[in-house]
């Protein structure tokens, strides 16, 4: 009785009823999504950390361990606070693509110190929340046109998708940009094993059907990785494909708990101690400006994109493609930035992966705040998640896609001006691996339509900010380069 209570007062609190979920749902939902995104603990970290062999030999920069921490701390406390402050089933972590620019783009391309590093981040933050504050971040949502935000949510499906083919190892690199991976590996199996029981249990309309999709093809990993997989001399990855560590039990149940050590937490709040330093380095401020410009811009408009396809999926926009209450998702994706430069490990973003709850039927706050949860146990036992390999978790991102894809028929393609840029910010995403890219691809493209078909008052004027600002955008490269900053 008392947790029928309990129950009640969660389902209260987050509305469950009125956006047709139950509890039940609300928390399976929240463990796809945790399962789906457990690896940035281990990818952020073997990119921030002198794990990084690039990084190695960089006294200044943290190891493995703490930023792992910190990145479960942080993907926890955001994502929690995205649940209970937005209400939507958002999940936050580090960001890929930023934590790149970080470790190549500022430690090793500017040569800052680790610290230094992180306070451009922190300030790109502070940037982006007073665009929140001043109301200039929703404004901007709000300025794109309705078949433009089911684009960027058809291009995102895209993107998943092609995520899960790699990562899966169906698509991978070779003498062409794409081609047909290895489909002799046991890891190969883990995908299509994965895949099936996905597809199964979707068609025959089985609630968890993408949290049993990755729980049998771990399953299934274990299995094929102890009869098949032996070590490979000088590669992160086994006989069998698979990542070493992943798929494996460890023989002491001691190896899956991290040991509590204080040390452990030292990174955070570290480089808040350079964030006034970092302006008065021998890089100069106007460089130090620019970092702070590009990464902005970039986190900016991939929230954006983000949350307009995972509100599109879940059913939550209304008919003029806007998401209600989107100034709070903005609101706490902001902070994230700044959160995620003062602990160390990157500007913490929205996910896409986000998508994997969703589709599980993910519709309020307490998804959310049942990942966050999983990433605060994540600091103790992070790696339990180790074990999932990516190819067990690849057929749910693949299966999301799909289904985010779905989009596409709503979309009108008859006017030229209309529908070639959507084409271009649909193709445009997983073409270049950047959502960021896609969106601005598509928007310049909308933009010199417009203008050059005697149209331009159609377009509004926000939307024309967004142009002009990527156009600069994407001339950056060209100008550091020719003015030498």
């Amino acid at each position: 009785m008392a947790q029928s209570g309990y129950a009640a007062a969660l389902a209260k609190r987050f509305g469950t009823r009125e956006r047709k979920t139950t509890v039940g749902t609300e928390v399976r939902a929240g463990f796809t999504t945790f399962l789906v995104m457990a690896y940035i603990i281990f990818v952020n970290s073997n990119t921030v950390s002198t794990s990084n062999a690039a990084l190695a030999d960089r006294g200044d920069v943290p190891g493995f361990l703490p930023v792992a921490v910190a990145t479960a701390l942080a993907a926890g406390i955001l994502t929690i606070a995205m649940g209970l402050v937005a209400n939507y089933p958002f999940a936050m972590a580090a960001g890929l693509g930023l934590n790149s620019t970080v470790a190549y783009g500022l430690i090793l391309g500017k040569q800052l110190p680790w610290d230094q590093a992180m306070a451009v981040i922190f300030w790109e933050g502070v940037v982006i929340t007073l665009l929140v504050l001043t109301g200039f971040r929703q404004a901007i949502l709000n300025a794109i046109p309705l078949a433009m935000k089911r684009a960027i949510a058809v291009g995102i499906g895209l993107f998943i998708m092609i995520i899960g083919l790699n990562e899966g190892g169906i698509v991978v690199n070779g003498p062409t940009p794409l081609t047909l991976g290895n489909l002799t590996t046991p890891a190969i199996l883990t995908f299509v094993i994965g895949l099936a029981i996905g597809l199964v249990l979707t068609v025959r309309k089985v609630k968890g059907a993408l949290l049993f999709s990755i729980l049998g093809a771990t399953i299934a990993a274990i299995a094929l990785n102890a009869a098949y997989g032996t070590p490979i001399e000088g590669s992160p990855f086994n006989s069998a494909g698979f990542l070493n560590g992943s798929a494996t039990l460890p023989s002491d149940v001691s190896q899956l708990f991290f040991n509590f050590d204080l040390a452990n937490f030292a990174t955070i709040g570290k480089p808040l101690g350079a964030i006034f330093t970092v302006w008065g380095n021998g890089v100069g401020a106007l460089s130090i400006g620019l970092a702070v410009f590009t990464l902005m811009l970039s986190d900016f408009f991939d929230t954006a994109g983000t949350i307009v396809g995972l509100g599109e999926r879940a059913k939550l926009t209304n008919d003029r493609g806007q998401l209600p209450g989107s100034d709070k998702v903005l609101l706490v994706d902001s902070v994230g930035a700044a959160l995620g430069g003062a602990f160390g490990v990157s500007s913490n973003t929205t996910y896409i992966e986000s998508a994997a709850g969703i589709e599980e039927g993910g519709r309020t706050g307490l998804t959310s705040v049942v990942t966050g949860l999983l990433f605060l146990a994540a600091i103790l036992v992070a790696p339990i998640a180790g074990i999932v390999p990516a190819q067990a978790t690849a057929p749910a991102l693949v299966l999301v896609g799909f289904l985010m894809f779905q989009v596409i028929k709503d979309i009108e393609w008859k006017d030229v001006i209309d529908g070639f840029p959507i084409l271009v910010t649909i193709v445009m995403m997983p073409f270049t691996y950047s959502i960021t890219t896609g969106i601005g691809a598509g928007f310049v493209t909308y933009g010199f339509l417009k203008l050059v078909s005697g149209r331009a008052k159609d377009v509004k004027p926000l939307m024309w900010v967004s142009v002009i600002a990527f156009l600069l955008y994407f001339a950056l490269p060209y100008l550091q380069a020719t003015l030498g900053f």
